[in-house]
């Protein structure tokens, strides 16, 4: 359905106004006319019949009909409208009449008029025309003596009053054209501008500000007051009135925007010569909106920017920061994260703004941190503490802090999370421990070892002397034997114990690992084959060469193929891997086993000095120290895992086992020297 406009509006209500206006004008001027024209027609019968009523008493009396007929022909001849005229007796009887063709008798008592009536007047209708017909009585004294009558024709009446209502139509037909045109002139103007002020609202919409819909004035406001200041804000200015614009510098404005000034603008000359009607107020004030708006978005744009690069900025901050920072709202949800943060949680930020912790952690996890912030939102606290994190990666060390973040009247609206991986600083700190913990048992083994030594080797002296002088036949012989094999182990305790506490001064070279580890290999290889357990080696032949002490290689080596087969026993398989981390500069080392593997709360002292699950005359738990101590001098690491993932264990697929990993940096000198940092 077409909607109609404001113009089209408009000219139908102007015209059904004017339509309404002009029916009812019409009909009241033709009624009042109508009504006019037949008062007069009455009064011009009355006055006909009454006149010829008083001329005919006298004819009447003396029985003269040529006077009577000479009197109703002379008043019928008055007008054309006059149908007929006759005169009847006191009995009713015709004395005169001006029919031609004989007087109808029905006449007589179609219209009566009783003595004391002046006059009766009814309509008859002749079969020809429509006739006004009026009755006088004649009267002499109180005595009536005859009866008047005259007709006049309707039709003459009709015709006036059909002439005079076209007339009335013809006029009133123009009056409403003409009203017609002037409202149509006065619509067109209106809506001619409410429409450019809708043209000028449209561009707006569409980001348009620079719109002038107010029309330029004849004289400006610097012609009127002849002002040649150019630094006022009105010079020069022809769509926006000066009374809107703020740093005026006219002697008679004082400062201010509209909203100050306006009021005293009111009464300058400018104002009052310039300002129009409602309609072009509206539009100087639609310019006035359009360029406050002009200037607050642009200020807004500017603050905008201004915003985006303090967001660029404080976001390139966060992210450079190593620290994890996070922010959640007083209901828990997060709005904001640092990319070490992300890297923590091994999720990309869009994956963590606008979610919760029961979305991101464990339950336990998530309902312990609810809780502690819950405690912060309730109290306003700081929070501190050290805790594990479950990251991509595993866990980590993390020192955090958490603070309620306040709102401009003071309220908390949200929680801030900062905390730093301390992860290698727990790792430092272990290593620490346990190079004290291996400081103080490489004195005390030292101690015990040189207390032992002596009186060890005066037993083992005798005990050799004693085997020669007995017979072999002796069971004394046999007695002597297994003092001189226990003797034999406690010396090679105290052998371990002395190579524990001693570190000896290493002598650094380029060699090759793989070399050493084949040459090893080739060596154990066939007492390992005894027992029915294979060496497998997959060496990366790109390996480069290593800066370090070839015997102690070749020592941490021997330990962890000898702890690999005491695991085994009979029946399995060593696995010794090497390859090169580029990205650390670091050559790595592993060796795997299909044996009984290490219980997992065995993996945590399995370095400790003097730890062995071994019988006690199948080690010293000793040889893992000893190699973790020749690691650390290197500046490396050794760590075990058990049972071996798939890239540890030499395609094996049983669900056991355990894999030692020793990393070695391969540029780790001391510079102009050949030993080896400490």
């Amino acid at each position: 359905m077409l909607k109609t406009g404001l113009r089209g509006k408009l000219y139908l209500g102007l015209f059904l106004l004017l339509f309404f206006f002009s029916v009812l004008i019409f009909f009241m001027v033709t009624r009042i006319m109508r009504e006019a024209l037949l008062e007069e027609n009455r009064n011009r019968g009355i006055s006909i019949a009454a006149n010829l009523a008083a001329r005919a008493v006298e004819p009447i009396l003396t029985i003269d009909f040529l006077i009577l007929k000479n009197l109703v022909d002379e008043a019928t001849s008055l007008n054309d409208d006059i149908s007929y005229g006759f005169i009847l007796g006191s009995k009713g009887e015709v004395l005169v009449h001006t029919f031609r063709g004989g007087f109808p008798v029905e006449m007589k008592e179609t219209n009566t008029v009783e003595s004391h009536q002046p006059f009766s007047r009814r309509l008859l209708d002749t079969g020809e025309n429509l006739v006004y017909d009026y009755a006088a009585p004649v009267m002499i004294g109180e005595e009536r003596i005859g009866t008047v009558r005259v007709g006049l024709l309707r039709t003459r009446v009709e015709t006036a009053i059909n002439r005079l209502l076209r007339l009335a139509f013809l006029i009133t037909s123009i009056v409403t054209l003409a009203a017609g045109i002037v409202g149509a002139v006065l619509a067109n103007s209106v809506t001619r501008r409410i429409k450019l002020l809708q043209q000028s609202a449209e561009k707006v919409v569409r980001g348009e500000l620079d719109t002038h819909t107010a029309p330029t004035l004849k004289e400006n406001c610097w012609e009127v007051m002849e002002c040649d200041n150019t630094r006022c804000k009105a010079y020069g200015n022809f769509y926006h009135r000066c009374w809107y614009l703020a740093g005026t510098l006219c002697a008679n404005c004082i400062a201010g925007d509209y909203a100050t000034k306006i009021e005293t603008c009111r009464h300058c000359a400018v104002y009052k010569k310039s300002t129009g009607d409602e309609i072009q107020s509206l539009a100087e004030s639609f310019d006035y909106m359009t360029l406050s708006l002009k200037k607050r978005m642009e200020e807004l744009q500017d603050a905008e920017k201004t915003m985006r690069e303090q967001r660029m900025l404080l976001k390139t901050i966060l992210d450079a920061t190593p620290e994890f920072v996070y922010l959640q709202d007083c209901h828990g949800k997060y709005q904001a994260v640092n990319r070490a943060f992300c890297h923590v949680l091994g999720k990309e930020e869009e994956q963590i703004i606008g979610k919760f912790d029961h979305d991101l952690y464990p339950p336990d996890r998530a309902a312990r941190n609810i809780e502690e912030n819950e405690e912060i939102l309730r109290n306003g606290t700081v929070l501190e503490k050290q805790e594990a994190i479950e990251s991509g990666s595993g866990y980590r060390w993390c020192h955090v802090m958490r603070m309620p973040v306040r709102s401009p009247d003071g309220t908390i609206s949200g929680i801030l999370w900062s905390g730093r991986d301390i992860t290698a600083l727990k790792e430092m700190e272990a290593r620490m421990v346990q190079a004290r913990k291996m400081e103080s048992v490489g004195q005390l083994a030292a101690g015990v070892a040189h207390e032992i030594n002596t009186p060890l080797g005066v037993i083992l002296g005798y005990t050799q002397v004693l085997l020669e002088e007995i017979p072999e036949d002796d069971p004394r012989h046999q007695d002597l034997e297994i003092i001189n094999r226990q003797g034999k182990i406690c010396r090679r305790i105290v052998a371990d114990l002395l190579k524990f506490s001693r570190w000896s001064g290493s002598t650094y070279a380029f060699f090759a690992p793989n070399e050493v580890i084949e040459e090893i290999v080739s060596v154990m290889e066939h007492t390992f084959n005894l027992d029915r357990v294979t060496i497998r080696c997959q060496l990366d032949p790109l390996l480069p060469g290593f800066l370090g002490d070839r015997d102690k290689f070749k020592q941490v080596l021997v330990n962890l193929l000898n702890n690999a087969h005491d695991a085994i026993g009979t029946d399995g398989r060593i696995c010794i891997t090497t390859s090169f981390d580029a990205m650390r500069s670091e050559l790595v080392m592993t060796v795997s086993d299909t044996g009984q593997g290490i219980p997992k709360e065995d993996q945590g002292r399995i370095f400790d000095p003097f730890f062995t699950t071994k019988p006690v005359d199948k080690g010293t738990g000793l040889g893992l120290s000893v190699s973790y101590g020749i690691i650390q001098e290197h500046g490396g690491r050794i760590t075990v895992e058990s049972p071996p993932g798939a890239d540890h264990a030499c395609d094996n697929k049983e669900d056991r086992g355990a894999a030692f990993l020793v990393r070695l940096p391969t540029v780790y000198f001391q510079e102009g020297q050949g030993v080896l940092k400490n």
